[in-house]
């Protein structure tokens, strides 16, 4: 557009004194706006010399490509860079207005045309560089975040390796003893029967070696394994009670028929509860809770409700119900953390037991 603009002031205004200097002067500094951003300095002396040389009386285009100039060493130029920048374009507009015959007028100009310009670039580039940094926190706060939840994730995932070891290892250890007491009651002539059993018995003192082992990947530093068998929904009353000693009333309910949970299921269920009363008790400010059990042929259904902030006002569950949502994951069970009716939270989780049956 200013190239454009040139042009047509070379070729039809009456007041160009040569139209081929001016159309090769200000056309090649309209043309150098392009790299403005990139070179605002040199930009800014192009067109600051061809002002000078064609158009002292201020009359064309090549004025307002000042003003875009002054702009951009506003927005593009760090002090102290951006200062010399002004002074680039100012000091030689006012000098040429001294020895043209300064009027006060012309000091109003070179404020409005140049300074003026200028100044908005620099607060353009103030409040881009504000918005940069806070993207860049913002950005910052979210890779942490993501970090921090990223090693919570995996505490969690180790913590129920440790628990499920737990489960596993007292398992093999019940169908060792179980297979060398079948097979010293054997009779003699058993003999085949007798070298089977002996080879189960064998696989089963390895993969609890094994387990052991694992557990030793598993452990931190110092950690011996645990002699505590793991809970579960048998504990549960005994859980109950010590939430109501710290100041919670809870409520239970249990619907349909009670069915035998694996041992690594069970111990899902009562970590559910658990966690919905803890987050009740220390972080909902609930001043009473309810635990539902319903069973069901192939799962079930914990459902933990409190009247306290609710989801909203207290954040996702934290970590802790990362761990839920991990634990139920494991089992292909679904989890759900949001309001409870009325008011509260309320933490609802389905567990299958069919094929783990």
């Amino acid at each position: 557009m200013f190239v454009l603009g040139s042009l047509a002031e070379a070729l039809f205004s009456e007041t160009v004194r040569s139209p081929v200097l001016h159309a090769s002067l200000a056309g090649t500094a309209s043309a150098a706006l392009a790299w403005r951003r990139r070179y605002p300095l040199s930009v800014a002396a192009a067109v600051m010399a061809s002002n000078i040389a064609i158009n002292p009386e201020g009359q064309f285009s090549t004025l307002l490509a000042m003003v875009l100039v002054s702009f951009t060493l506003g927005a593009e130029l760090d002090p102290p860079r951006s200062w010399f920048g002004l002074g680039l374009v100012s000091v030689p507009f006012i000098t040429a207005m001294v020895l043209d015959g300064l009027e006060p007028s012309d000091v109003g100009a070179a404020l409005v045309f140049l300074a003026g310009p200028w100044g908005v670039g620099v607060t353009v580039r103030q409040r881009t560089a504000r918005a940069a940094e806070a993207i860049d926190r913002a950005a910052q706060l979210e890779r942490e975040r993501d970090a921090e939840n990223a090693a919570a994730a995996a505490q969690e995932r180790v913590r129920i390796a440790r628990e499920l070891h737990d489960i596993v290892s007292h398992s093999i250890s019940v169908v060792t003893i179980q297979t060398q007491t079948v097979r010293r009651r054997l009779r003699p002539e058993q003999t085949q029967e007798a070298r089977d059993l002996a080879a189960v018995e064998t696989t089963a003192r390895q993969a609890l070696a094994e387990m052991r082992r694992l557990f030793g990947v598993l452990r931190a530093e110092g950690e011996s394994p645990s002699l505590t068998p793991q809970p579960g929904l048998g504990e549960l009353d005994r859980l109950l009670e010590h939430v109501r000693a710290a100041g919670l009333p809870v409520d239970l309910s249990v619907t349909g028929e009670r069915i035998e949970l694996p041992p690594g299921v069970d111990l899902a269920a009562y970590r559910i509860v658990q966690e919905g009363l803890t987050n009740a008790l220390r972080h909902a400010s609930a001043e009473r809770a309810s635990v539902a059990l319903l069973y069901k042929p192939t799962a079930v259904e914990i459902t933990v409700d409190d009247n306290g902030v609710g989801p909203r006002e207290n954040g996702d569950g934290g970590h802790g119900l990362m761990g839920i949502r991990e634990r139920v994951a494991l089992y292909g069970g679904a989890v759900d953390f949001g309001p409870a009716p009325g008011r509260g939270a309320r933490l609802h989780a389905r567990l299958p037991v069919r094929e783990f049956g």
